[in-house]
C-alpha cells in the first residue's frame, strides 16, 4: 500500500490545475464550484536523480521509480459538514488519504470567481478548518453517544475511552484540537497538512510553499531545454511539482530505499525507522516472511566505490539483521527463505 495526499481547498485556488500539474492526468477544470465531484487519484512519480546513477552502476536495463498519491477533492465550502455543496461527500473522500495539501488561493483574478467574493488567505483557510473541526466534532460526538450506551455494562475500558474522547472533543470546540490524541476514529484534524500558497509569480507566504500553479502549467508545456532555460533565466531552482512532493515526503517522514539487478533498479518508499525485514516486505510479502539479512550499501559509499564489486572489497557494503534500519538512499539486496 502506497502513501496518499488529498488536495483540498475552496472552490476555483488551482486544486485540480496543480493536480493536473502533478499527474499530468486530465482532471477537469473548470471557473466553476464542484466541478470535481469523484476524487480523480494520480499516481505520481517522485523525482530523484540517485535511480539513474545506481541503474548506471548496477547496469539494469530499467529503472523504476517511487510513486506517491495524490487525491483531488472537490471543493469545500462553509458548512461542508452539513452537507453544503455535497461536503459529507468530500469530506468522506479526505478521510481516507494520509495527509492533507491545502491549497489556498494568494492570487488576484477577475476573471476566475472566488466563492467569497474576495481574496483572504487567513479566512479562507479558517473556513477550511473549521468545516474538518465540525467534522470530526460529529463523529466523536457520536461515538460517545455510543459508547455510553455501553457503559451501563461498568466495562473500565468504555469509561477510560468516553473520559479521553470528552478532553479531545473539548480540544475541538476549542478550535485548537490535540495533534497527540490517539484514536482509532480517522479524524481528519489529525492528519498532517501542507499548505500550499497558489501566489501571481515568486511572492512568499510565512508557514506556506509557494507555488505559481498557473506559471508552472505554462513552463510544463515547453520543452525540456526552453523549460531548463526560462528557470534559469527566472531564477527558480526546482520544478513546482518537484517541491510539493518533496515536501509531501517530509510532512510525511518518508525516505526512499533502493533494490538493484541486471534487470532493474527500483526506488521504493518507507516511513523513516522502518526496519529492513518491513522495508523487504515493500518489495515482497515473501521477503518480510523470510527474512534472512540484506546486504546494504549507502548510496554515497556506492557512488563513491562506482561498483558493487568495490563497494564489497571496501567493506562499506554491510550485512545487516533483522533489527537494521533502513536509512534513506540505501541500496538494499535482501537474503530471505522462498
Amino acid at each position: 500500500m502506497g502513501f496518499s495526499l488529498g488536495i483540498i481547498g475552496l472552490p476555483n485556488v488551482g486544486k485540480s490545475t496543480l493536480f493536473n500539474l502533478l499527474s499530468k492526468a486530465k482532471a477537469e477544470v473548470s471557473n466553476y464550484p464542484f466541478c470535481t465531484i469523484d476524487p480523480n487519484v494520480g499516481v505520481v512519480e517522485v523525482p530523484d536523480e540517485r535511480l539513474k546513477k545506481i541503474q548506471e552502476i548496477m547496469k539494469s536495463k530499467k529503472a523504476l521509480p517511487t510513486v506517491i498519491e495524490f487525491y483531488d477533492i472537490a471543493g469545500l465550502v462553509k458548512n461542508a459538514h452539513k452537507g453544503e455543496g455535497l461536503g459529507n461527500q468530500f469530506l468522506s473522500h479526505i478521510r481516507k488519504v494520509d495527509a492533507i495539501v491545502h491549497v489556498v488561493r494568494c492570487f488576484k483574478d477577475p476573471n476566475i470567481v472566488h466563492v467569497d467574493g474576495s481574496v483572504d488567505p487567513k479566512r479562507d483557510v479558517e473556513i477550511i478548518n473549521t468545516e474538518l473541526i465540525l467534522a470530526d466534532l460529529a463523529v466523536v460526538e457520536k461515538r460517545i453517544a455510543n459508547l455510553k450506551l455501553k457503559a451501563k455494562s461498568g466495562d473500565k475500558k468504555i469509561l477510560v475511552e468516553i473520559e479521553t474522547l470528552e478532553q479531545f472533543k473539548k480540544t475541538l470546540q476549542e478550535g485548537k484540537p490535540d495533534k497527540n490524541f490517539q484514536s482509532e476514529l480517522d479524524l481528519l484534524t489529525l492528519k498532517p497538512v501542507l499548505y500550499v500558497a497558489n501566489v501571481d509569480e515568486k511572492e512568499e507566504f510565512e508557514g506556506f510553499l509557494p507555488i505559481s500553479i498557473k506559471l508552472e502549467i505554462e513552463i510544463a508545456e515547453l520543452s525540456p531545454e526552453d523549460a531548463e532555460a526560462f528557470r534559469q533565466e527566472s531564477g527558480i531552482k526546482e520544478p513546482g511539482a518537484a517541491r510539493l512532493i518533496n515536501a509531501s515526503y517530509q510532512l510525511l517522514d518518508l525516505i526512499t530505499f533502493f533494490t538493484a539487478n541486471d534487470k532493474e533498479c527500483r526506488a521504493w518508499t518507507v516511513k523513516s525507522g522502518t526496519k529492513v525485514p518491513q522495508a523487504a516486505g515493500k518489495v515482497h510479502s515473501d521477503m518480510e516472511k523470510g527474512f534472512i539479512a540484506a546486504d546494504v550499501v549507502s548510496y554515497a559509499d556506492l557512488v563513491k566505490c562506482s561498483a558493487y564489486a568495490k563497494a564489497r572489497e571496501a567493506g562499506v557494503l554491510r550485512t545487516e539483521g533483522k533489527q537494521y534500519v533502513v536509512a534513506d538512499g540505501d541500496l538494499v539486496l535482501v537474503k530471505f527463505n522462498r
